[in-house]
């Protein structure tokens, strides 16, 4: 059951990344984690066979689109875990701090360019534990996780079976009730004009207190244009973890 639940993550956690080639060749494994994941009869197993099956019949550039479109304007549906906690403040920095540290002193090991509250990041980490420690670090988050159920939800997006599905593996779906309503009066922050307004308000950013927050908010900046340029490996294998194991400490605040 831990190696189901190991490689179901590890499903989730590629789900939620950009579609690439090597994402759709994945998708056969991906899917059959998803069969053999321990999941409740209340998680959405179908649904996410259902989505693995489509992407794999849609356009890839179709796929990027909309992808980009979801998770690259705006921030309300942002994959970074702290932007939902302290936005742009400077807590959000000393909070990636204290995540990577947590990362490296359980031995797991971040390429210099990756932000350590990434979510996909976050759940491939969550994969290397056993299942009492998964429940405790989603416990964790799971009002992010429910915030962004709904927000997705919003937007009619398959990619809220995710966080949704993360929420049921604890018990605590019910949480996105409480975010609902809250998610549907939030003015869209993907507009133009939205957007025009954020780069205005950031276009030069002096909060950093370290070199290490620097190099963490020079990472942020890169991660959109290194995803598009980055050579992605050659094969996605959902059971090939190189990091090594990491043992539990600490939780995300």
């Amino acid at each position: 059951m831990a190696d189901s639940l190991a490689l179901g993550m590890r499903a989730l956690a590629r789900m939620l990344d950009y579609p690439t080639p090597e994402l759709v060749a994945a998708l056969p494994e991906i899917r059959e984690a998803f069969e053999r994941m321990p999941l409740p009869s209340a998680a959405p197993r179908r649904a996410l066979l259902e989505w693995s099956q489509q992407l794999a019949e849609v356009p890839l550039l179709e796929s990027q689109a909309a992808y980009v479109a979801l998770f690259d304007r705006g921030r309300s549906t942002s994959l970074l875990l702290f932007e939902h906690v302290h936005g742009e403040s400077r807590d959000r920095g000393q909070a990636m701090v204290d995540l990577l540290r947590q990362y490296e002193d359980a031995g797991f090991v971040l390429d210099r360019r990756e932000l350590p509250d990434y979510l996909p990041l976050f759940l491939e980490y969550l994969s290397t534990l056993p299942g009492h420690d998964v429940a405790h670090w989603l416990g964790d988050i799971s009002h992010i996780l429910a915030l962004l159920t709904a927000r997705l939800e919003t937007r009619d997006s398959r990619y809220a079976l995710v966080p949704h599905t993360l929420l049921s593996l604890i018990g605590e779906e019910s949480q996105i009730d409480a975010h609902r309503d809250q998610a549907k009066q939030e003015p869209a922050d993907n507009t133009p004009a939205a957007i025009d307004a954020v780069w205005e308000e950031e276009a030069v950013r002096f909060s950093a207190e370290s070199d290490e927050d620097c190099a963490l908010q020079s990472a942020e900046g890169q991660r959109l244009a290194e995803r598009r340029n980055t050579v992605q490996p050659e094969t996605i294998r959902i059971d090939d973890l190189t990091r090594p194991n990491p043992q539990p400490s600490g939780g995300v605040s």
